[in-house]
């Protein structure tokens, strides 16, 4: 909006102090709401606060006797982890989410409290995130295992938990590989490059044609909630970095967190891995312990989904909480 002239000058010279003040009054809400930003870890996609460019379609002419070429449409993921239980509403809550969110929902596991069984799909996960099930791509996690042979989970997603004899599988989406990876690794024969997982897993990146890949699975490598750093998926960072993966999404503590791209040694790099830790399906949520290196934003502050728009050669995410009292957003390009 253009000034205007016939404003006195005395009111334009305090514009910039009534900012600032409203400025210092909003950080310091922040601050005792659970929300943390570490302004020092360095993050090639800029700040969380950073506007989503808006994507609106190139024409280009057609040249007559010349094939045109298509690209991928722009698809949408939306999930998280830690989801359904009887005992709350969350669960409910992220839902209603869903509900006005198109393109395919993802699970990081842990998807029905407390044991992952048929009752508690039925009861629990059913009546929330099951009416978004034939759009899913669900992951196990360490409570949907409690039940053996993830009878549970089978029976609620069918065909879409993957082959009848492994709990791993992987989609073409919009031009991304999706990779889905079980970490429950005591409970699959391991997750180590010899492992049946690992195996499928180096097959798979060998083959892929896709520009851009994002894998899901429940336990994270890195985070500084209350389970932390888990050494025992190393063996998926180690292979998915060395092939160029571009996001890893996980669940298992019940937050939110955001890493700058890192190595599988969680030293920063511009062609790292850019994780993100999102158990705010429905649990209840827990406190964060010490922060861990290159935690660019985190919160415990509300449960909400997580929103990838995925482009031929980028990506852009979007936190979105039940109650509006936290987001998270930015945009970056694939390796």
């Amino acid at each position: 909006m253009e000034p205007n002239p016939r404003r006195p000058v005395q009111s334009a010279l305090l514009l910039p102090i009534v900012f600032l003040g409203t400025l210092v009054l909003l950080v310091g809400a922040a601050a005792g709401l659970g929300v943390f930003r570490d302004a020092g870890v360095p993050d090639p996609s800029g700040p969380a606060s950073t506007a989503i460019p808006s994507t609106t379609p190139t024409t280009h002419p057609t040249v007559t006797g010349s094939p045109v070429a298509t690209t991928p449409p722009t698809v949408t993921l939306v999930g998280a982890g830690d989801i359904a239980t009887c005992s709350g509403d969350a669960d409910e809550a992220t839902a209603n989410l869903l509900d006005g969110i198109d393109g395919t929902v993802f699970t990081a596991g842990d998807n029905a409290y407390d044991s992952g069984t048929a009752d508690e799909y039925r009861d629990c996960y059913a009546p929330s995130w099951g009416r978004h099930l034939a759009r899913t791509l669900p992951s196990a996690g360490n409570h949907d295992h409690r039940t053996k042979g993830l009878a549970g989970y089978r029976d609620a997603f069918g065909s879409r938990a993957g082959p009848a004899d492994a709990s791993w599988h992987a989609t073409e989406l919009g031009g991304w590989d999706v990779i889905v990876l079980d970490s429950n690794c005591g409970d699959i024969g391991g997750c180590g490059p010899e492992s049946p997982q690992g195996t499928w897993l180096a097959a798979e990146l060998a083959a892929s044609r896709t520009r851009c890949t994002v894998a899901i699975w429940h336990h994270p490598r890195f985070s500084s909630g209350f389970h932390g750093n888990d050494r025992d998926v190393d063996p998926f960072w180690q292979v998915l970095y060395a092939a160029g993966v571009d996001v890893v999404i996980n669940g298992h503590d019940h937050d939110y967190e955001r890493f700058a791209p890192q190595d599988p040694d969680g030293r920063p790099a511009t062609d790292g891995i850019r994780e993100f830790v999102v158990g705010t399906g429905g649990a209840p949520l827990r406190a964060f312990e010490a922060p861990v290196a290159n935690s660019v934003i985190r919160s415990s502050l509300a449960h909400g989904v997580l929103k990838m728009t995925l482009h031929q050669a980028s990506y852009d995410w979007q936190f979105i909480s039940v109650d509006g009292s936290f987001s998270d957003h930015g945009s970056a390009t694939c390796h």
